[in-house]
């Protein structure tokens, strides 16, 4: 995988985890985006995603002394936390839609922008791999993002997770697999190419 970040940020990153605000706020600078891009997958809402980059940032900032970086870059644990935030945030938002369907109902306004999102993910490949990838464990999904979407290879999803790299390879194999199944075809070679398309 090409370097995304540069060869500064182990040092960066050394600052941030002293306490440098500066170092750390370069570092939020440069994986935004790409946690930003994680996290819409996830929630398909702009104001939403917006929400989990602030948390999966928040997580880092709190939690240091136990970021992992993988060769010279932070990001991959960044993805991986994404993916647990947004899971989290999705679960307090199902709480929220339970408790509100028990609030009498009052006469809506229909937002015209949802409509449109929905219309257009409405049985496209797209729809249904992200409604799949929602159905697979935690673990897979987590080397799915790293390597698929993020195409890190993996010897670096394995030491971004602290697993063994034969781990990640059973691991990615299975859900590959899993992918397929519950996205297209009974043929697991027609559905994987698709399949993984719609991760990107």
């Amino acid at each position: 995988m090409p370097d995304r970040t540069g060869s500064d940020e182990p040092g960066l990153w050394e600052r941030a985890r002293n306490g440098d605000s500066a170092a750390f706020a370069l570092l939020y600078d440069r994986h935004r985006d790409r946690v930003f891009g994680q996290a819409l997958r996830w929630t398909r809402s702009g104001h939403d995603a917006e929400d989990v980059l602030a948390l999966v940032f928040l997580e880092a900032w709190r939690r240091r002394a136990a970021v992992r970086v993988v060769e010279t870059s932070i990001l991959p644990w960044l993805l991986v936390t994404t993916n647990h935030v947004a899971q989290n945030a999705q679960r307090a938002a199902r709480r929220h839609r339970i408790a509100m369907a028990r609030v009498p109902a009052q006469e809506d306004v229909a937002d015209h922008s949802t409509r449109v999102l929905d219309d257009l993910d409405t049985d496209s490949a797209a729809a249904r791999v992200r409604t799949a990838f929602v159905r697979l464990r935690p673990r897979e999904q987590d080397v799915l993002t790293l390597c698929v979407i993020h195409e890190y290879s993996l010897a670096q999803a394995a030491e971004a997770l602290g697993v063994p790299t034969g781990t990640v390879k059973s691991r990615l194999s299975r859900a590959k697999a899993r992918l397929a199944q519950l996205t297209g075809p009974q043929d697991r070679d027609e559905a994987s190419a698709p399949a993984l398309g719609g991760l990107r």
